[in-house]
């Protein structure tokens, strides 16, 4: 299906003059790249080392030491030979509250000297902790994450401040948001080709646009090596999931560097008729064109078949644990989402304190389901009435811009750094589907033939729609002494959405939208390595998601958020030690309700709050452990939130809303208990959620133990023993009140992985 790109006329001239400038000189966020944070490091400490380059004689002593500091940087993220000291060096991958993130700040600001709540899940800690997907590594991390995902949402959708969603929590790669296509993101989801994921809780819109009132996960892509450097793992486990993945890297030459990862997993699957596989590559190259010009270009391409277990239906009410293996859905059912991402990202060291990023790139994602998705228990019959015979095919592609530009210098002799850039990008998206969904079968819940898929309604294309948007954003941080700095922010975003109705053409528009959102804050530190902070943020969401509006809800307005914050972070023991607090209330308004006194007329009047408390403590201690625990409490609510209930109004208000547990912790113990031996194990706990708005089905809290043990034979070569689900605890994700879908049961595997 050929899909139509359109520009609005100011919107394709601004788009093409940036694309063609980025092409000749400018820069991409290889500038944010290139300076990678520490917290990347192996668990030792390590000194780093600048790769000898070509020094310009203009340049002053000044810039070259900063220059110098910011290649050994690079180098010490790249594989390069330690040498040289340049400043502090983590203990453990867990441990990086002064190492830079790109999450919560434009600027390149460390964890202490952002005035929000961030983390950084690193690449060995993803690795240690046996985690391959995106999903693992960031709700067994990250404190207060939670997921909920599902073959129809992509299998990557989050819940975090009491906001749950796509919608609410925004995924973005390399610093880029991924436009939600029907409720619907896909890619990344494997963690071989990640430098690390940097977690944003709280309002991200500010930074990254709409979509983002409860937080943003940003997943950071490995970069070129500078030293030859090949790694493979093979795996399998108990669930025949067969698992294998290359990383190779080096120089080219002393000015072009190569990376390439690939991983490939097949499994049975954990319920039955349920086999799945997948394929994730990434290939980037680095080119240093000279001392102040580096491009990076780099490739992403993901082909996954995934799980077609739509979840186990509840008998009266209750899970049937006998039923737990049972796969509901048809046996001819399909899924497959292919993705393929393409960016050229540029920096450019213009003069001192002055630098320019740009990114452009291309997003291409193909999605098709054919499944049978509802399930529900028939008390008079004692059988499983089937139903949702759907079939959808998505046709997506994202071209966009980005560019900033950083300055350096000071303001009445204050130290100030202000960034300042535009986003502009265009999403064309079809969707073809069956719609009204129909057809419908009973089987029984433990002798049942899966049966075929058939639907009375043809498969046609529904509607398509073109996006253009752009935006412009500014930053700034004001060092009013040594101890007090002032950050601020502000971002405007214009887009514009064309939908064409291929079913009912009355109901094709063009809609637009505006918004403005922005924060302050300030952070204290009395000594060096304590911080204190407070912010005040906003942050806009979409109503249905900006790319598949529907002509329901397009005249209604952006829902819109508001966050105040307050914390402490703490770096001591030379490292060794971290511990973070906050507080915080989120107040979410214009949620889409009925009239109590026409239930039938939708309204934008209702209101959604959260408040709570987050901590964080991490422990390199003697005799080889490590000790890491994070803990989230939350009250979150619906202050006002009227539905239409038998034909009458009901106001869920006091109400909590649905996925969102107001309990979650993480504790991992890692114990290197003799010479090249290690075991970790660590525990998930989250309360009980509610799956329906009534809070009147209750799916039950949960504990999850993962555990395993590490040997090194040799320098090169590691073998892990993992089993994930210890207890074989048997709990649900995410499901409404008919159906859930539970978690994997205990699953025990063995990995080889070896460097050469």
């Amino acid at each position: 299906m050929t899909s139509r790109t359109i520009f609005a006329p100011r919107l394709r001239r601004a788009f093409l003059t940036s694309a063609a400038f980025s092409c000749l000189v400018l820069s991409t966020d290889g500038w944010a790249q290139a300076e990678r944070p520490t917290e990347t490091l192996d668990p030792v400490v390590v000194q780093q080392s600048a790769r000898p380059s070509s020094r310009s004689p203009r340049r002053s002593a000044a810039t070259r030491s900063a220059r110098s500091l910011q290649q050994r940087n690079v180098a010490a993220n790249t594989g390069a030979p330690p040498t040289a000291s340049t400043g502090p060096a983590f203990a453990a991958p867990t441990l990086n509250l002064t190492g830079t993130s790109t999450a919560g700040s434009r600027l390149g600001l460390t964890r202490l000297q952002t005035p929000a709540s961030v983390e950084v899940i690193s690449a060995e800690t993803i690795s240690e902790r046996g985690q391959q997907n995106i999903l693992d590594a960031v709700t067994q991390n990250a404190t207060g994450f939670t997921a909920s995902p599902a073959p129809g949402n992509g299998g990557v959708s989050f819940n975090t401040r009491g906001f749950t969603g796509l919608g609410s929590v925004m995924t973005l790669y390399d610093g880029t948001q991924l436009y939600i296509g029907a409720g619907t993101v896909t890619f990344p989801y494997d963690t071989w080709s990640t430098e690390r994921i940097e977690v944003l809780r709280g309002p991200a819109s500010v930074l990254y646009g709409a979509g983002a009132v409860g937080g943003a996960i940003n997943v950071v892509s490995k970069l070129p090596l500078w030293v030859p450097r090949n790694q493979a793992e093979v795996s399998l486990d108990s669930n025949m999931t067969r698992r294998i993945a290359v990383d190779s890297g080096g120089p080219i030459n002393k000015d072009v560097a190569y990376r390439i990862t690939a991983t490939g997993n097949m499994s049975d699957g954990w319920v039955d008729r349920d086999n799945t596989s997948n394929v994730a590559l990434h290939a980037v190259v680095q080119i240093k064109q000279n001392e102040d010009v580096t491009w990076t270009l780099s490739t992403d391409y993901g082909d996954r078949n995934p799980s077609r277990y739509f979840g186990t239906p509840l008998i009266n009410g209750r899970l049937d644990e006998s039923l737990r293996f049972k796969n509901y859905n048809v046996s001819d059912s399909h899924i497959r989402y292919q993705d393929s991402w393409n960016q050229v990202r540029t920096e450019w060291q213009i003069a001192d304190g002055i630098s320019v990023q740009n990114t452009l790139y291309y997003l291409n994602s193909q999605r098709h389901w054919k499944d049978v998705e509802s399930y529900a228990y028939n008390l008079a019959t004692g059988l499983i009435n089937r139903s949702s015979y759907i079939e959808i095919f998505h046709d997506q592609q994202q071209v966009g811009n980005r560019m900033d530009a950083k300055f350096r210098g000071h303001v009445f002799g204050m130290a100030n750094e202000f960034v300042a850039g535009f986003d502009v990008n265009s999403i064309n998206f079809t969707h073809t589907n069956n719609s009204p969904y129909g057809g419908s079968s009973s089987v029984n819940p433990v002798n049942f033939v899966p049966g075929i898929f058939s639907s009375p309604n043809p498969t046609v294309p529904g509607f398509g729609s073109v996006t253009n948007q752009y935006a412009l954003f500014a930053e700034n941080r004001l060092s009013v002494t040594e101890q007090l700095s002032l950050i601020a922010g502000i971002r405007q975003d214009e887009p514009t959405v064309t939908r064409t109705d291929y079913v009912t053409p009355a109901n094709s528009f063009e809609k637009s939208f505006s918004s403005t959102t922005w924060r302050a804050g300030a952070v204290y530190t009395p000594v060096k390595d304590l911080a204190f902070y407070g912010q005040y943020s906003t942050a806009v969401d979409p109503v249905g998601g900006i790319i598949s509006l529907s002509s329901a809800n397009k005249n209604f307005d952006l829902a819109t958020g508001k966050q105040i914050e307050v914390g402490v972070k703490q770096s001591f023991w030379n490292g060794r030690g971290e511990w973070t607090l906050a507080g915080y209330e989120i107040v979410k308004n214009n949620l889409l309700a009925r009239d109590p006194n026409i239930p039938s007329l939708t309204v934008q009047v209702g209101q959604q709050s959260s408040r709570g408390v987050e901590a964080s403590v991490g422990f390199l201690l003697d005799y080889g452990w490590r000790i890491d625990a994070n803990t989230a409490f939350l009250r979150a609510k619906y202050d006002d939130f009227v539905q239409a209930v038998g034909g009458g109004s009901v106001n869920y208000a006091g109400n909590v809303p649905v996925n969102v547990p107001q309990h979650v912790s993480n504790i991992w113990a890692t114990w290197a208990f003799a010479p090249n031996w290690s075991a970790n194990a660590g525990v998930q706990i989250v309360g009980k959620t509610y799956a329906d708005n009534a809070n009147t089905v209750t799916r039950p809290a949960y504990n999850i133990v993962n555990t395993s043990v590490l040997w090194k034979p040799d320098l090169n070569t590691t073998v892990s023993f993992r089993i994930y689900n210890l207890f074989d605890e048997v709990y649900t994700t995410s499901g409404g009140t008919t159906q859930w879908l539970l978690g994997m049961p205990r699953t025990a595997q063995l990995a080889v992985n070896v460097k050469f």
